[in-house]
């Protein structure tokens, strides 16, 4: 466990995305991939209103409602560290302080908890001023019904905004960044938002952090037998940098005797700010290979060889 950033929050290097419980995860398999997360040390749990709004039958919360059953079924509640968002529930969308207050009552509710412990905006709002949407979650923040504010999906210039708007009116600014980033996508996050986070000292939490699954090394190239819902969005990094990428996590997880996730995922860690790549399971046998990357510190020669594979 380390602290966020500067945050009072100790979580564990690897957290557990749940954006599949409610979806391509059912309520066994959420409950089992909770327990086996929970027993292994890991505290740090990833979701959002939105989760799975977009599934069939679906309308949002579902991720939310069941994480909530099995905190009270667990009674787990103080041993966990619990970050959702708001602004992309299509009926609850925008920063509006209007909509975060209802949000978070909403998410307060179907979590079954008092608190948020990380609460992001899911993505930047421009249609709102930002001094609005920063008062609005420090107000949450004052109330103890939030204990720390996050920022996904932004631009650094917006970032940039949003922090100068809290350090000027004294309010809650955003303690964490929430970026896409990992092996195949980096270029987003590098260019600009790093030197940011650098700058202001944020603790940065990457998701898609397995690039859609293609970071596990199930996709190769002709293989079309995967009936994943996320299987297209995968394929498409199979490219010929795609499958440099691939062939030096496969070469890493051979000599080290680990998945090729837990590669990925150890590539990330050891980048500056990263404090906790996110990553999900649909089940216990995925859950190993997250797990695995908790420990797994890469040699310089290995990080190297997947870096220049991913230039």
């Amino acid at each position: 466990m380390a602290k966020l950033g500067a945050t009072d929050l100790d979580v564990f290097p690897i957290c557990l995305g749940t954006n599949v419980f409610g979806w391509t995860a059912d309520r066994d398999d959420t409950f089992a991939v909770l327990d086996a997360y929970l027993a292994a040390g890991g505290n740090f749990l990833d979701t959002a209103d939105l989760y799975m709004a977009n599934a069939p039958g679906n309308s949002g919360g579902e991720s939310e409602a069941l994480i909530g059953e099995w905190l009270r079924s667990r009674g787990t509640r103080d041993q966990v560290v619990i970050a959702t968002k708001v602004g992309m529930l299509p009926d609850r969308p925008g920063l509006s302080a209007q909509n975060i207050r209802a949000a978070a009552e909403d998410s307060l509710r179907r979590l079954g908890v008092d608190h948020l412990d990380l609460y992001y905006a899911h993505r930047d709002d421009e249609s709102v001023p930002q001094e609005e949407t920063m008062a609005a979650f420090d107000e949450l923040v004052r109330s103890g019904k939030v204990r720390h504010l996050a920022a996904s999906n932004f631009s650094a210039q917006r970032l940039e905004s949003a922090l100068a708007i809290s350090d000027q009116h004294g309010l809650a600014r955003y303690q964490a960044l929430q970026p896409h980033y990992n092996l195949v996508e980096r270029a987003g996050y590098e260019d600009d938002l790093a030197p940011l986070a650098e700058r202001e000292k944020l603790p940065v939490l990457p998701y898609f952090a397995l690039a859609k699954g293609f970071l596990t090394g199930k996709y190769r190239p002709g293989d079309t037998s995967s009936d994943s819902p996320r299987a297209e969005g995968a394929r498409d990094y199979l490219d010929e940098r795609g499958v440099k990428v691939l062939t030096a996590l496969e070469e890493v997880a051979t000599l080290r005797g680990v998945p090729e996730a837990a590669v990925a995922l150890a590539w990330l860690r050891a980048r500056p700010n990263v404090a906790a790549p996110i990553a999900s399971a649909r089940n216990t046998g995925q859950l190993g290979a997250l797990l695995s990357a908790a420990e797994l510190e890469l040699t310089a020669d290995e990080l190297d060889r997947l870096t220049t594979a991913s230039g």
